[in-house]
């Protein structure tokens, strides 16, 4: 992938982890105008609790524990997800750890626009580039595959 155009309207991932679904679900009542003319994603309970919420459709994956994550990582690296807002809970350690470190890292990798708390997807959901088109410069990995590789 060379760089990626997010187009007007753009594909927007809201995970949550059980002690942060309640922050997750204020901020989503909080931005539901903008949320609204999005298309959402998110992972099992956090994408009925939005659904409820929000009264619009939540096209969802499986809960994280249960590959949730590693779908929503394939959708990054395939280029189908824009926005990530992926508020975790940092004081207390989760079961599938290594999916979230995983999923995390591809957010980087791809140069996907990430916010992990409250703050930051305040800034995200209302910048200009919202309601725009924006071209993402996504790093060139042409010499990590090209690399020699000996036996």
């Amino acid at each position: 992938m060379k760089g990626k155009t997010l187009e007007t309207t753009k594909t927007i991932a809201l995970v949550a982890h059980d002690h942060k679904k309640d922050e997750l679900i204020t901020w989503v009542k909080k931005h539901k105008d903008i949320l609204s003319q999005h298309k959402l994603i998110a992972t099992g309970t956090t994408g009925k609790l939005i659904e409820n919420h929000l009264g619009v459709e939540v096209k969802r994956v499986m809960s994280g524990p249960l590959g949730g994550d590693q779908q929503l990582g394939a959708m990054i690296a395939e280029g189908e997800i824009d926005i990530v807002i992926f508020f975790w809970d940092p004081m207390e350690a989760q079961p599938h750890d290594s999916d979230v470190k995983a999923f995390l890292r591809l957010c980087v990798v791809w140069n996907t626009v990430m916010a992990c708390d409250s703050s930051t997807a305040d800034f995200i959901i209302s910048s200009p580039f919202m309601g725009t088109n924006y071209q993402v410069e996504a790093p060139d990995y042409s010499n990590y595959l090209n690399r020699n590789v000996q036996k």
